[in-house]
This record gives structure tokens, sequence and C-alpha cells, in this order.
């Protein structure tokens, strides 16, 4: 039996989403828990993997098993053995050609900022405090110059894997409402610290010290050394994953 795992946490309490010899990770201690809900070894693979303190709305994951369990027992059972920064939202059976990584065709993230001269104490793990004032519509032009299928070499992380830097951006759309500046984007797929590299040249020109159009320059010039700051995790939200609709994964 496949079956596929909507999947919220957050991220503060972990060294990111793989597993790793010596470290709490989200890949693990999920993977503890539905094997002692099987009672068998149970491995999970999951369509995009996060960093260290990065939160996810919209995880997805799937599992090949032959433990028999209702779709309710995976959630339920499953959230009865994990810790409560990590939830089990709903289960579904899936047919065999599916796969959460390979089987997506795009994926969205959130990044919040939390954009005042003073910090919060309430939102001090789950948003970016940023003192200097930002203007969201600069920021705003900036990012359209990012809109499109690019090469985003000058966005990667420098121990990214990926076989090419070539991803299809369909959204990038700057809000504010009042101290919070929710920055959303959709791609096709993502490169190592990608968004997080964004958000860092969003945030240079929203507050003052470059034009929009430095952002255009920093997509063509290719190199990741010509560009921003990689912003902090703690603002970056796994937001969802889209999926075509034979698979009925519209949540």
């Amino acid at each position: 039996m496949k079956i596929a795992l909507g999947i919220e946490y957050q991220g503060t309490n972990y060294h990111g989403w793989q597993k790793q010899q010596g470290l709490v990770t989200l890949q693990a201690t999920l993977e503890e828990a539905l094997s002692k809900l099987a009672d068998q070894p149970v491995v999970v693979q999951c369509a995009g993997r996060t960093d260290e303190g990065v939160h996810a709305f919209g995880q997805v994951v799937h599992l090949e098993t032959t433990a028999k369990r209702s779709m309710h027992a995976w959630v339920f059972g499953g959230n009865n053995f994990l810790p409560r920064d990590i939830r089990i939202q709903w289960a579904k059976e899936m047919p065999e050609d599916f796969h959460a990584r390979f089987s997506a065709v795009a994926r969205r993230y959130r990044y919040v900022i939390y954009n005042h001269n003073v910090s919060s104490a309430l939102h001090r793990e789950v948003t970016t405090f940023y003192f200097y004032n930002l203007d969201e519509k600069r920021m705003q032009e900036a990012a359209n110059y990012l809109l499109g299928e690019h090469d985003f070499s000058a966005f990667r992380g420098a121990y990214c894997q990926a076989r090419h830097a070539i991803r299809n951006v369909t959204k990038l759309e700057i809000t504010r409402q009042d101290r919070l500046i929710f920055i959303d984007i959709i791609a096709n797929a993502f490169l190592q610290h990608m968004v997080r590299n964004i958000v860092g040249v969003l945030l240079e020109i929203g507050n003052g010290d470059r034009e929009p159009i430095w952002a255009k320059k920093v997509l063509e010039g290719r190199r990741r050394e010509k560009g921003g700051i990689t912003a902090p995790s703690t603002g970056l939200y796994f937001m969802q994953v889209d999926y075509p609709e034979k698979y009925g994964l519209s949540y």
C-alpha cells in the first residue's frame, strides 16, 4: 500500500528535514512515529526538504507499507506518537505511480517578516524580525524581474545538488498587513536556499539601499557572491505542493 500524508510542523527545534546522524530531524522523528504505528520500519519520501528552522503548513510525504491501518489511524495514531510541533493533517491511499517529490508540478512558499522598530516576543520563532522600514512597493517592483523561467544560479546555495539552476517562478507577490510583510512565491521547483536568497535581495531593495533594477542585475549575473544575504530560516514556510488532478490531492 502506498500512502500520502499531509504534514504540518514548526521547524524551530529540528535540524531541518533530512535525516542526519546524531541530530534531531523532522524526517527521523516522523519515521520513528510511523514505524511504531505500523509495527514495522517505515521510510518516507517528502515533496521538498526544508532547512533547519523552516516551518511547513503543507509538506507532503509518501510511504509504502504492508501494515493494514485505516486512513484515520494514520492521522490520529501517527499524531499520538509525534511531538506537538509536528502534526499529520490528512492521509490518502495513492496509486503506485505517485511520488511525493517527482509527481509534484509546483511548490508554494511564504516568507514572513515582522517589520517594526521593536521585536515581537510572540513572533520571534515564526517570523524574521527586520528593524528598518521596508517599502513593499519597491520590493514588488524588484520581484517582478524574477518572474518566469530563468537561470537562478545567483540564488542557489553553495551546497545545492540540483543538476541545473533553471526554474520557472509563476508568482512572486509581496503584501503587507500592519507590521507583517508576506512574500509568496510559487515555482515548479526550488534550489537550495533559493527563497531565502531572493528575500535577501528584496530586503536591500525594500530598505532603500538598492534600486529595484538590482534584482534583475543579480539574476542575469548568475553569481551568488553578487547577491544579497541569505535571509534567516525562521520566517520561511513550505505552504503547499501542487499535483496533477488525477491524484486528487487538492487541499
